[in-house]
């Protein structure tokens, strides 16, 4: 097993008993339910929990990691004598990215011997979860510290990521949409279809009329790619892309975490892969 970490923050929207299972740490983003405190456990019981409460008016509320938290969290991996890689949302969408790389430096001038990577990886919740197991596995082959960073910045743009929301009215809290257009997109049923592009921020692609568009805009968006290389809802994608992508392997479907959730609503629908190369069109 090499001596290093493999770390995360609970945005990668792994569930817990693969982060548990694999030992990897993991640094909680905190939520406010109705002004109530939690912290991003990434259990399932959770998160159902929590989206069941959504869906009868609750209001969440999600906070940044501040850079003392992630010097705490820095400062635990590197006494126990091994170097750390540390895997976070992209810098574009989180504020606490900065915290996180001002605790990284004060960690390695309090361990000079050791090595502490934080990388930008350009991508948010399953993406960035996809990206960590894939790292995870060549971790477990047994590949070195250097080899498995330049791997992970390699192949971290090849991480496509497509999104659609059910409620636009989240969205507009968090500043992705106006007024105007949530007001506008709720009475003629518009479901935006969402995109990660290689700048690692979240853009409104295309404008779908209904749900099933929607969904199967994201199909195209996917089968457009690999054609270069509620669970209804989401098997009715998955059996889709096998459809269109025969080629494609395993495909497995799970819930989204608490604190990308809390931004885009209960009835977020998302898929990620790995393909040749993000393209939004």
């Amino acid at each position: 097993m090499p001596d290093f970490i493999i770390a995360t923050a609970s945005t990668a929207d792994l569930p817990r008993e693969y982060l548990d299972r694999h030992h990897i740490p993991f640094i909680r983003y905190g939520y406010t339910v109705n002004d109530l405190p939690r912290e991003d456990d990434c259990r399932e019981e959770s998160r159902a929990e929590i989206y069941a409460g959504m869906r009868q008016g609750d209001l969440l509320k999600t906070s940044m990691i501040n850079e003392y938290s992630y010097y705490e969290f820095f400062r635990n991996l590197l006494e126990q004598e091994k170097d750390v890689i540390y895997l976070d949302m992209s810098e574009k969408m989180s504020v606490s990215f900065e915290n996180a790389k001002r605790a990284a430096e004060t960690a390695r001038a309090e361990f000079p011997e050791r090595k502490l990577y934080v990388m930008d990886t350009r991508c948010v919740s399953g993406g960035l979860g996809l990206l960590v197991k894939r790292m995870v596995e060549r971790y477990e082959a047994g590949e070195s510290f250097d080899a498995l960073v330049q791997w992970g910045e390699e192949h971290k743009l090849k991480i496509a990521h497509h999104f659609t929301v059910d409620d636009l009215n989240y969205l507009k809290r968090g500043g992705r949409v106006s007024n105007a257009s949530a007001l506008v997109g709720s009475l003629l049923s518009i479901k935006p279809v969402l995109y990660v592009p290689d700048a690692g921020t979240l853009d409104v692609v295309k404008k779908a009329r209904g749900r099933r568009a929607a969904l199967k805009a994201i199909v195209e968006g996917v089968t457009h790619d690999l054609s270069r290389v509620d669970a209804t809802d989401a098997g009715f994608v998955r059996d889709a892309i096998r459809k269109a992508c025969p080629q494609v392997g395993e495909v497995n479907i799970s819930s989204l975490g608490v604190v990308i959730g809390a931004h885009t609503g209960p009835g977020l629908l998302a898929v990620f892969y790995l393909c040749g190369g993000r393209q939004p069109e």
